[in-house]
Formats: C-alpha cells, structure tokens, sequence
C-alpha cells in the first residue's frame, strides 16, 4: 500500500517552461548645436542707463535712458538647432545667472545680460527629428557706460534631455 501512495504523489508533480525574448531600440541621440550668436545691436545711452529686452524672435525695446539708433547694427535672438529622434519631446534649461560682456579694448568696463528665455519655453518636440530654439534675454547698461564692443566668448548655455 506504501508503494502505491508514492507512486500516486509522483505522478502528479509536473513542472512547465516558458521562454521570453528580449530587445531594444536605440534612439538617435539627442543633439544641439548653436547656429547663432546672440546680439542686441547697437544701443546709446545717456547718464540714466537702463535695459535693452531682446525678444526670442529678435526685436528689441528699452527701458530708462536708453536710445535704439537708426543705425540699429546686427539684432539677433541666439538660435539653437536640436536634433534627435523623430516625435520625441525634450526639456530645455536655460543659462542661470548672469552673464557679463567685457569691453573688448581691455578696460574694465561691463555689462550684465540676465533674464534669459526661449522659444520653446520648457518643453520641445522633435516633430520631424529637429527644432530651433531662440533665445532672448536683457541686456542691463549703466548710466553714461563707455562706448565700445562688448562681449563674451561664452556662457549662454541651453541643456536638452530627452523626456
């Protein structure tokens, strides 16, 4: 009878396998290169300084004693092209801070540029795998600042990641 029992039990363990195939897809990196300087143009002021605003699409305007010549120079928003996989969408982070422009004769003379924004703000989508990113900011003059060429190598930083 002890035979029987454990011959029952054997028989009715039984023990099944599946398999599973893995995968990835690697997506094309995400990208961006600058495509244009930013460059708020020509500006003249007067003893009571103040701001020139550049927008994302390249205009200007100004706050205080500030003058915009007729002869208004190069006006132009900084550009950014990003690249990467197509109907994907990316956050956008923009320089934080401030930047400062140095007179290019060497003197001690500055300027700040701070406030920075973009078009697209936050959030962008690779509709056909690229987009343009402008971007404005303002530019702060002081009162009777010293005529000259102002710049900076550098600095205006956008950061994307994929979402």
């Amino acid at each position: 009878m002890i035979i029987i029992m454990n011959a029952v039990i054997t028989g009715a363990v039984s023990q099944e396998t599946a398999t599973a195939s893995s995968s990835v897809t690697i997506v094309t990196p995400i990208g961006i290169t600058k495509s244009v300087d930013m460059n708020f143009g020509n500006v003249a002021t007067n003893s009571t300084g103040g701001t020139v605003v550049l927008t994302t699409g390249g205009s200007t305007s100004i706050t205080g004693g500030l003058t915009l010549p007729a002869n208004t120079g190069t006006v132009t928003a900084a550009a950014f092209e990003v690249t990467g996989e197509a109907n994907y969408t990316y956050t956008i982070a923009l320089t934080i801070g401030t930047i400062i422009l140095q007179d290019e004769a060497g003197t001690p003379n500055e300027m700040t540029v701070d406030t920075f924004v973009s078009n697209p703000d936050a959030t962008g989508a690779l509709t056909s795998g690229v987009q343009t990113i402008n971007m404005g900011a303002n530019l702060n003059v002081a009162g009777g600042q010293a005529p000259g060429v102002y710049r900076n190598s550098g600095g205006l930083t956008v950061t994307v990641n994929y979402n």
